[in-house]
């Protein structure tokens, strides 16, 4: 991947002369992914401790105005056509409403969505849809009551399926459904999970789960991998290539049974897709991340309290992203995990 007839900057420095946010390696960053906030009402095993974790003071965290400058500088000076609300849980944030609207009205206009646990989103789906959001991504690891006790620490399944629907109704169609098994927990029910997607007109994404936790107690043996996953359903249904280009897409797809329901695997660990990467990350707090596995983040709330204008914080952005590493190194020796976990970072 080249970056073909991009000049130089002026600075002197080899970053090209482009108003986007490009890489040494030929990628453009055009998704942008904004975490709301760090605070859960779900404890996964996976992701934190039973007691939670020390929640980021308000204070620390950008405010409605703050995120809404940010987001309008991304699509009016740097090209981000995707921009994705995550958490934590981003429907905790107050006037989560509002910030969508105001990123919706934003010209040009970018694809609007969300990653939520979907608890509450059955009496809130009209509203976001309404507000201008586009689509929408909701975490379910299991269909059993009793399983989703124990690996959420909290017995809301109905609420999930109860905010599933809504979505559907509301709309927000595709609805995507993100997965992560876990070995000796719930690795049993892929078949079972893609078919309750297939049938009820969802499209599944299994993810392999991630050392992101923040007790840095992952470990690469519990992890089911994008071939187990792939095996196991392919002793049920007749999986196939989907013929829709990949793209920068994380998920790699398959049609199930000839199609037209299509399920896919994220396979960040053993099949990473860092070379196509389009992603760029803002946390609650104002830190760009380039990547999600990123040792560095580099302050935009500081220049933004500083009364920094608008070309003076897209360049401090395009730095960061200039200088984004080729990939992770999950898979080479020596690797740590970032300090900041999932929820703090943001999906």
């Amino acid at each position: 991947m080249g970056l073909p007839r991009l000049r130089v900057a002026a600075s002197g420095s080899d970053r090209p002369d482009d108003g986007r946010l490009v890489d040494r390696f030929g990628r453009v960053a055009t998704d942008l992914r904004v975490s709301l906030t760090d605070r859960c009402n779900l404890r996964c095993t996976y992701c934190m401790p039973a007691e939670g974790l020390d929640w980021m003071p308000r204070g620390e965290m950008l405010s409605d105005g703050e995120l809404g400058r940010i987001i309008r500088i991304a699509v009016e000076r740097l090209g981000v056509t995707n921009v994705r609300f995550t958490g934590g849980e981003p429907t905790l944030r107050k006037g989560i409403e509002g910030i969508i609207a105001e990123t919706a009205a934003l010209s040009p206009r970018p694809r609007v969505s969300m990653t939520t646990n979907a608890i509450g989103l059955a009496a809130r789906a009209a509203r976001l849809v309404a507000a201008g959001l586009d689509r929408i991504n909701v975490s379910l690891d299991t269909l059993r009551q009793e399983r989703f006790a124990e690996l959420t620490r909290r017995d809301r399944l109905d609420d999930v399926l109860a905010g599933l629907a809504a979505a559907r109704d509301a709309g927000l169609t595709p609805v995507k459904v993100n997965a992560v098994l876990v070995r000796g927990r719930n690795d049993d029910e892929a078949v079972a999970l893609l078919r309750y997607c297939l049938e009820q007109g969802y499209e599944l994404r299994f993810i392999e789960q991630m050392p992101l936790d923040a007790q840095h107690g992952w470990n690469r043996a519990d992890m089911v991998t994008a071939q187990e996953i792939l095996a196991a359903l392919g002793a049920e249904f007749e999986l196939t290539p989907s013929p829709v280009p990949r793209g920068a897409a994380p998920a790699e797809r398959w049609q199930v049974d000839g199609g037209p329901g299509e399920v896919g695997v994220i396979a960040s660990v053993t099949r990473p897709f860092c070379g196509d990467c389009d992603r760029t990350r803002i946390t609650a707090d104002g830190q760009l991340r380039s990547c999600l596995f990123s040792q560095t983040e580099t302050d935009l709330r500081a220049p933004l309290r500083a009364g920094a204008g608008d070309e003076e914080i897209a360049e401090v952005w395009r730095a960061a992203m200039w200088a984004k590493l080729a990939g992770h190194t999950i898979n080479e020796a020596g690797f740590a995990q970032p300090l900041r976990p999932m929820s703090a970072i943001g999906g």
